[in-house]
């Protein structure tokens, strides 16, 4: 089997789990039954050993295409031949009552013209393919046990026993349908088939929640379609059961192909789910804001002996994320070493505190009032950055070569103590006024001192460099600087030039630093980063308020960044060489940086009518 394209795949979840569909039929990434659950099937990350569910025509020669079902996260990929016409309907089954404690997985094959021969196969591999298991098939039930997990498939039709696995040839006539639905096995057993009545009732349910869900969204600007899937695509991200939201639903999808940058985002980052509640927010949605809060107060709960947060833990709360490597896989085409587990969670990041007093101050203004015992764990996490914010750190691309004083970080420590000074004000709360507004200040000169280039007339990545860093487009967004400051002007015009005239951006994609000149302590290269492009775009954009040349700059870059989305408007953390996406996928970063740069890009251009 060889690997699909990241880009050539669609996902479905349930607010606990998301499984990976390919064009083709196959689902080859499924993690179960939680996010950071070992995965069952990772065909992905090894094409021999790690398993796969898939249903496609017999018939080698066919076409195909995907979409989702309107305004919903239900997956619908068809496959064209010359005997008719046929598709797949994938969904994770989610209602408002959860009516499916075992969360399982349906697929439901129907053939839509002439008369078509499918094949379906279910080869699962416990563990990341550790683990070994055992198939009994009972008719129109097969039963997969493992060490730590036993799952079942259910269908309306025989199944039989090949590879590990289960197998089953068909031939479906017009408006004929087959379904299957993969479930945590029970210990007092299941049913023994599953009917194509008991799947269209679940497809109702899920259909009515991810519409009424949909149908909170305020925005109703330029790009519509677009910003809906992104939303649908974040709320996919979120776990219910703890309100905590991972970055990426998958593992060591390479930021290069056969390179060593291979991360495991299956985790909560304090600063990417921070920055995905602004999005939501911005958008009309703050329930998830809610649940994401009271996630924060119980890791507030949880500091360090130092009085520090971690910069990620668990979708359980969980600290301890040990990385190991997977020898045994051979990675997405070859791209080794697979990860699991990811060491960053024991780096310093003083820039999280930026991130999450932004998103405090933002929920206390457009969610709900924050409570007094939050505010007391916060002013704990305020008093630590206005002592550690002068100390070098990993910053926000997490690198791995050594600390340094990096200016997005110091921008959000002076973030973090803004924000904090504002909503004290605004909520008469307690604070020690005299010494952060000190603080404060202290880190803008700072910046303005060490962090400002003369040479190159811009903002650097690290103080006393010489090195351009796109995240410093995130300047104006915070309203550090004016968006018409002559220095932050002349920073977005030093990174918006071509990588051989010194600049990060190739036709409107923008690298996030010059990986030859930074000191991220990896070897090879990487491809142009989604949420950097987006921040210049949103950057320009503001600027473009006064300047319609900008603007008219902005869109044109918004509109060819969105043309690398995939063919259902998903995108990964990076864009390759050839177009291609890279990274894990789908990546929360790109999808709420596409949201907020769609909003404030659409307001924009209202102003100019």
């Amino acid at each position: 089997m060889a690997y699909s394209p990241i880009e050539e795949h669609g996902v479905i979840g349930n607010t606990r789990t998301i499984a990976l569909s390919c064009t083709d039929g196959t689902i080859d990434w499924l993690c179960y039954p939680h996010f950071d659950s070992p995965s069952v099937f990772a065909a992905i990350l090894d094409d021999e050993k790690g398993g796969y569910f898939r249903i496609s025509p017999v018939r080698p020669d066919f076409d195909y295409k995907q979409m989702y079902w309107p305004d919903t996260n239900i997956l619908v990929s068809r496959f064209l031949s010359s005997d008719g016409v046929s598709e797949v309907v994938d969904f994770m089954p989610i209602s408002a009552n959860e009516s499916c404690p075992r969360h399982p997985v349906v697929r439901m094959a129907k053939a839509v013209r002439g008369s078509v021969r499918l094949r379906m196969e279910c080869i699962p591999a416990f563990n990341f393919a550790r683990d070994d298991h055992t198939v009994r098939i009972d008719g129109r039930r097969a039963l997969f046990e493992s060490k730590d997990l036993n799952l079942e498939l259910l269908a309306n039709r025989d199944l039989e026993v090949r590879d590990n696995g289960c197998f089953i040839e068909f031939t479906l006539h017009q408006e004929e349908s087959a379904v299957f639905l993969l479930q945590e096995a029970s210990d007092a057993g299941s049913a023994s088939e599953f009917t194509r009545d008991q799947a269209q009732q679940m497809l109702d349910e899920t259909t009515r929640y991810w519409q009424r869900w949909l149908a909170q969204c305020t925005y109703a600007g330029r790009w519509r379609e677009t910003v809906n899937r992104s939303a649908l695509m974040l709320k996919l991200l979120t776990f219910k059961p703890t309100g905590a939201i991972i970055a990426a639903p998958t593992c060591s999808l390479p930021e290069a192909l056969g390179g060593e940058r291979n991360w495991d985002y299956r985790y909560a980052w304090i600063r990417d789910a921070a920055f995905t509640l602004y999005a939501l927010m911005r958008i009309g949605f703050a329930d998830e804001a809610a649940a994401f809060m009271a996630w924060v107060e119980q890791r507030c709960g949880e500091l360090n002996p130092d009085g520090s947060l971690q910069i990620m833990y668990g979708i359980d709360g969980r600290h301890d994320l040990t990385e190991h490597i997977l020898d045994h896989l051979k990675g997405y085409r070859g791209a080794k070493p697979v990860r699991i587990g990811n060491a960053a969670f024991s780096q310093f990041q003083m820039d999280i505190y930026g991130e999450l007093m932004d998103t405090v101050y933002l929920f206390n203004k457009y969610g709900s009032p924050i409570s007094y015992d939050l505010w007391k764990q916060l002013t704990r996490l305020v008093d630590y950055v206005c002592v550690h914010w002068r100390e070098p750190d990993e910053g926000i691309w997490e690198v791995r070569g050594g600390r340094k004083n990096f200016v997005y970080s110091l921008v959000m420590c002076w973030v973090a103590i803004d924000r904090a000074l504002r909503l004290a004000a605004k909520r008469s709360f307690p604070a020690d006024n005299e010494r952060w507004i000190k603080v404060r200040d202290e880190i803008y000169e700072f910046i303005m001192e060490h962090g400002w280039s003369k040479k190159l007339r811009a903002f650097v990545q690290h103080t006393d460099c010489e090195t351009l860093d796109a995240a410093n487009m995130i300047m104006p967004l915070v309203f550090f600087l004016s968006p018409t400051d002559p220095r932050l002007l002349h920073t977005i015009d030093a990174v918006n030039q071509p990588p051989h005239k010194g600049g990060l951006v190739s036709d409107s994609l923008v690298y996030r630093y010059n990986a030859a000149d930074s000191i991220d302590g990896l070897s090879g290269q990487e491809g142009t980063f989604n949420i950097c492009t987006f921040w210049l775009v949103e950057a320009l954009t503001r600027a473009g308020r006064f300047d319609k040349p900008r603007l008219t700059q902005a869109r044109l870059m918004f509109e060819k960044m969105l043309s690398y989305g995939n063919h259902l408007g998903l995108f990964a953390e990076e864009i390759g060489p050839q177009g291609e996406a890279l990274g894990n996928f789908p990546q929360a970063f790109t999808h709420l940086s596409l949201i907020s740069a769609a909003f404030n890009l659409n307001r924009a251009l209202e102003g100019w009518r």
